[in-house]
């Protein structure tokens, strides 16, 4: 009688994931993947514009603050480079690691860096092509996670895309988080959750946001805004979603955009919507990643003293301006 084959003995012995067999073989993979120590909570979406890092990396900000004793590390997984601008602490060294360096030695120890609001991140690639290649099998961030000396939550912010690096944070994922703004991303949505749901049989991982809502327009004949429209369409889907909505806000787009250093909404949009908003989004996520009552809160939670010189300006020229038009009083 023939012996067995290595293939048939050990049917994971080098598996490789052909790319005209991955989605097949897409739950076999995962049963195989080592699961990180920390949690791990990804946002995802393959449509733009949806708010997908405005949402990682202010939700990295809330959970920490809610948490105060929980390691958070915020890892973007494209090659954007606003994450690095809004934590990092001072200027860059001239020899940077970043994100390309840890995949390829497959640990994060060596590329996490303590910056803003206490928050670690890992330094985007100036390209995430040549990750790419060496993202073929959906296994290896779960097991670079795995092997890295953390314990907290990972943040996984992803590119607009389901291809190989995204397709790597699903399966890493003990949550997944989609935005869904509009009917094209409320498609894409679905697709992520196909993906998911071939992940070993797990789809309440992945649950839906819906962002950038405006309850002003109307959007069909029953009189329904957006946000009603969408939600009726999620919930006839049976996808799970969050009861969380966040609202579209001028004050957030000026905060990304008005230096080149992208502010937390946390530190410096107290009393909008979406400074709750994005509270109650981190208390939601803390229940279902079981972290525990929250510990902090997040308005005491001071930005650190190198803004404030600017906010204060600020308020010194427009106390100054009242003061003058109302007679020097």
């Amino acid at each position: 009688m023939a012996s067995a084959s290595r293939a048939e003995r050990e049917p994971l012995a080098g598996f490789a994931v052909p790319a005209n067999d991955r989605v097949a073989r897409f739950g076999v993979v995962s049963e195989a993947a080592p699961r990180p120590r920390a949690k791990v909570l990804s946002v995802v979406s393959n449509k733009g514009g949806v708010g997908k890092t405005t949402v990682a990396s202010n939700l990295a900000i809330y959970l920490r603050a809610l948490h105060e004793d929980l390691p958070v590390a915020l890892v973007t997984l494209d090659d954007q480079s606003i994450v690095e601008r809004m934590f990092r602490l001072g200027p860059a060294p001239a020899e940077t690691v970043n994100l390309k360096h840890g995949w390829s030695e497959r640990c994060l120890d060596r590329v996490l860096v303590l910056g803003q609001y206490g928050i670690q991140f890992v330094p985007p690639p100036p390209d995430t092509g040549p990750l790419k290649s060496r993202a073929q099998d959906p296994r290896t961030l779960a097991r670079i996670l795995a092997a890295t000396d953390f314990g907290g939550v990972w943040l996984l912010d992803t590119k607009s895309d389901l291809e190989e690096l995204t397709q790597n944070a699903l399966f890493a994922s003990d949550l997944v988080i989609l935005p869904v703004a509009d009917q094209a991303s409320f498609e894409e949505a679905g697709k992520a959750l196909a993906k998911i749901a071939r992940d070993g049989g797990r789809p309440e991982r992945g649950r839906v946001l819906l962002t950038l809502v405006d309850r002003r327009t109307r959007v069909d004949d029953a009189q329904r805004d957006l946000e009603e429209r969408l939600a009726v369409a999620v919930d006839a889907e049976g996808w799970p979603r969050f009861q969380t909505t966040l609202s579209r806000s001028p004050r957030v787009e000026a905060l990304n955009s008005a230096t080149g250093t992208p502010r937390s909404i946390l530190h410096h949009a107290k009393g909008t919507a979406i400074h709750r908003e994005l509270r109650e989004l981190a208390e939601e996520v803390g229940k279902l990643l079981d972290l525990g009552a929250p510990q902090g809160a997040p308005a005491a939670r001071k930005a650190p003293a190198r803004r404030e010189p600017e906010r204060s300006l600020v308020d010194e020229i427009r106390g100054a301006l009242l003061r003058s038009l109302r007679g020097g009083r």
